[in-house]
């Protein structure tokens, strides 16, 4: 049997008292990639994070037995100084967003040199070009002119594969991998997992990869351990635990796939007009021309190319494309944030060009962004937040009868004094990703929407959450006849909730049909790839 690498024993996490982690025990093989599976708050990226003891405030105690070049070791044990010299050289991390993990002001390249600067004692000019190279290994286009951008130049598996560079860069010999595909589309998942599984068995390394996805644990991993509320309640070999579970939550979690609950195609709404009608819609930003040229006269990039496409009452339509696609493009142009030319009506009015003669239209059509987080304004109660569209467009209610419509409009969404003692005083941050998702949506049904545009409702959710919040979205769409335009780079979510869906890639739709049609039958060669990735 192969000696392990790393033996956590007993680990115990906990925050002013409170125990996050509570006595786990797993292993893990030169050369093996075990996956911790769970959703959030279970506690498997403050486990991965207190084995380098990069968690603030925090108590923990235990054994995380680690086979160094010098022999055995307990990380948890170590002085900092000697666990300093571990970090990024025997043992280097992922982090789930790059965004916020690399250095703003500076360079990506710089920032992979530095850490072989610290760690191997590189000079200035070898780091740097070796830097070059641990961006060519990860397959990151112009590696060299990629060294020279700053993060927020680069797409997001760019920033991913710059931080695969960082994190490889001395060669380590365990990885720890938090969600490092999260936010990326289906097409750049598929890319970073096979990149991660190449570079792996290159280098013979360990991976201890953190996530909530099945997908990617059944593609990549060859043990699972599953963690739920600090515990880990089930291991063992990736085909013995997905096939046959033995603990409940283990079960749960693979039965949380959407399930496609719709009214059936040409029931609601047939005969009747469009919610959304576009045709020949474009959308184009101005770029400087480089050069000469660029004094007498800009350029401009096409994001979405002689688009058309209606959205009868109570349907889905589902775009669905990787990032650059145009989706989003798309969906800002529908609710009348950017400027296009073509035809593009809501309920049967065009997008003026005066905010005021827009207000009819913008009852009707409303959104639903991404992240509930973001998009609710910390500093504004439940009630003020869902009342919010009442003030706009029916001013003349009273305080009262605002109230008695936010109460229902929360009802509607499965939230109420009964489950959420003082629920319309409370905050954002007091709630959890799927109820502030819930909360999102109710403030916009306050209004009585035609049409929602829901971009990636679902994406920073847990599969069982998110399964949660599909099924409120089908019984909303069948009680009250709602369309949805639906942007998402989930193909599950497309199945369980389109009625039509469309195909983006560079601005343009090259397919687009019945769900059925495309995803069982695809015809374009991109189409096969998102569904083979799926």
């Amino acid at each position: 049997m192969t000696l392990p690498l790393l033996e956590v024993k007993a680990l115990r996490v906990s925050f002013a008292g409170k125990e996050v982690v509570r006595g786990i025990d797993f292993s893990i093989a030169s050369g093996e990639k075990l996956a911790l599976v769970g959703e959030s708050g279970s506690g498997k990226t403050v486990t991965a994070l207190s084995l380098l003891r990069l968690v603030q405030d925090a108590a923990i105690s235990g054994q995380a037995i680690f086979e160094t070049p010098g022999g055995k070791k307990d990380l948890l044990a170590l002085p900092e100084s000697a666990l300093r010299g571990i970090r990024g050289r025997d043992i280097a991390m992922i982090f789930q967003e790059p965004m916020t993990a690399l250095n703003p002001l500076f360079t990506v390249g710089d920032q992979i040199a530095e850490v072989l600067q610290l760690k191997e004692g590189f000079a200035h000019a070898a780091s740097a070009q070796a830097a070059i190279e641990l961006l060519a290994s990860t397959g990151i286009a112009e590696p060299g002119r990629r060294a020279n951008s700053f993060p927020h130049q680069l797409s997001g598996g760019q920033r991913q594969r710059a931080m695969i560079a960082m994190a490889l860069a001395c060669k380590p010999r365990l990885l720890l991998a938090d969600e490092p595909t999260t936010a990326l589309d289906v097409t750049l998942r598929g890319q970073i997992l096979d990149l991660l599984s190449d570079l792996q068995r290159r280098n013979g390394m360990a991976v201890l990869l953190i996530t909530h996805d099945l997908n990617l644990v059944r593609r990549f991993a060859d043990r699972v351990a599953v963690m739920e509320n600090g515990h880990i309640v089930e291991q063992g070999t990736v085909s013995q635990v997905l096939a046959d579970p033995q603990h409940p939550y283990t079960r749960k979690l693979i039965d949380s796939k959407p399930v496609r609950d719709v009214v059936k195609a040409g029931v609601a709404g047939a005969d009747s007009s469009p919610v959304m009608l576009a045709s020949h819609l474009r959308v184009a930003y101005p770029v400087a021309v480089p050069g000469f040229r660029g004094w007498f006269k800009s350029g401009e990039f096409v994001a979405v190319k002689d688009a058309s496409f209606s959205i009868p009452a109570g349907r889905t339509l589902g775009i669905v494309g990787e990032s650059g696609s145009g989706k989003s493009t798309l969906a800002l142009a529908s609710l009348g944030l950017l400027k296009f030319s073509g035809l593009l009506q809501a309920a049967g009015q065009s997008w003026s060009r005066q905010a005021a003669a827009n207000k009819a239209i913008r009852k009707v059509v409303q959104v639903v962004f991404q992240d509930p987080f973001s998009s609710l304004s910390p500093r504004m109660t439940v009630e003020a937040i869902v009342e919010e569209g009442l003030l706009v467009h029916e001013p003349l209610l009273t305080q009262g009868e605002r109230r008695v419509r936010v109460e229902q409009a929360l009802a509607d969404v499965g939230m109420g004094e009964a489950q959420f003692p003082g629920l319309l005083r409370r905050y954002p941050h007091e709630f959890s990703g799927g109820q502030r998702q819930r909360l999102a949506i109710a403030r916009v049904l306050i209004v009585n929407p035609g049409l929602l545009v829901l971009d990636e409702p679902t994406s920073a959710l847990d599969v069982t959450i998110q399964k949660q919040v599909l099924g409120l979205l089908q019984r909303l769409q069948r009680e009250r006849g709602l369309s949805y335009l639906l942007i998402t780079h989930d193909i599950d979510v497309i199945r369980a909730m389109a009625h039509e869906v469309m195909v983006m890639k560079d601005g343009e739709i090259v397919e687009s049909g019945l769900v059925e049609s495309v995803l069982d039958r695809p015809q374009h060669p991109y189409t096969k790839i998102l569904v083979a990735q799926d």
